[in-house]
């Protein structure tokens, strides 16, 4: 923990290019940068707690307060809330959004704010794209559409999924196609389901990639799952973790007659990874 910080104040359930505006104003301070960040709200997260730390490291982050937003959390005072956070951390600065809501009952805002912090605090206009506010929800609306280059922009990096790879049915190996089996986290918000194509960062480098997010009928399973299949990569990844980078959304998933109508369909999708 650093001497002194400043801090950035709000849900932070990713990072995107209008968090960069208020990390970009901290960073003018000369202080170390932290930031809040929650779980738990409604709707599913766009990153899990494990994919943010990845993206705040590498946005420069010193440290992260994460916490689930729980009933705790949620039936705490906005004064509470505050005190706790100035009692935790040496904060000599805060940013946050100009329409940033905290506390129980969403009661305090940037005004409460100033008028509570023993130090400056800058409420920052929001970022607009194309006359729409940037928000994670605008995000989620995107992912949940497959329009994965439009949330990438938002973001201003790839979106991604991490898991570790689990023992699978091994029926893709029959095909041709062997697969690396993920579970997603149950508070992540899901993309829509279908067929992408993309890559995968592996601990043996990374590799062009088709993900296939959702169920697999052609076999009868509902069970909603992401299954890869790692172009020119040949070896064993059980129980190691990968990150997963979907860039373009191919097809819907659907029932296939036969294993050998999937098996085609499947080498029309590898031939698209030549074009991403």
């Amino acid at each position: 923990m650093p001497e002194a910080c400043a801090l950035l104040l709000g849900g932070f359930d990713g990072f995107h290019v209008g968090h960069r505006s208020l990390l970009n104003e901290a960073k003018k301070s000369g202080l170390a940068a932290g930031l809040t960040s929650f779980s738990g709200c409604k709707g599913g997260e766009v990153f899990s707690f494990e994919e943010r730390e990845i993206v705040f490291r590498r946005e420069g982050f010193a440290f992260a307060d994460e916490r689930r937003f729980d009933d705790t959390l949620r039936n705490t005072s906005a004064e509470d809330f505050l005190g706790e956070l100035f009692e935790k951390f040496p904060i000599k600065a805060v940013y946050c959004g100009e329409d940033f809501r905290f506390g129980k009952n969403a009661e305090g805002d940037a005004a409460l704010l100033k008028r509570f912090a023993p130090c400056p605090v800058y409420a920052l206009p929001l970022k607009t794209e194309n006359g729409q506010k940037v928000s994670a929800s605008r995000i989620k609306a995107l992912l949940s559409e497959g329009k994965i280059s439009e949330a990438n922009a938002l973001l201003g990096y790839g979106y991604f999924m991490r898991g570790v790879v689990e023992e699978g049915r091994r029926v893709g190996r029959t095909l041709g196609f062997p697969t690396a089996n993920l579970s997603v986290p149950a508070d992540k918000f899901a993309v829509k389901e279908g067929v992408y194509g993309g890559r995968a960062e592996t601990k043996f480098g990374t590799f062009p990639a088709i993900l296939n997010f959702g169920a697999r009928p052609t076999f009868g399973v509902r069970k909603k799952k992401l299954e890869v299949y790692l172009k020119g990569f040949s070896g064993n990844l059980y129980q190691s973790t990968i990150n997963v980078y979907p860039v373009k959304y191919l097809r819907s998933i659907r029932k296939f007659a036969s294993e050998e109508e999937l098996a085609a369909q499947l080498d029309r999708d590898k031939a698209q990874l030549e074009e991403l």
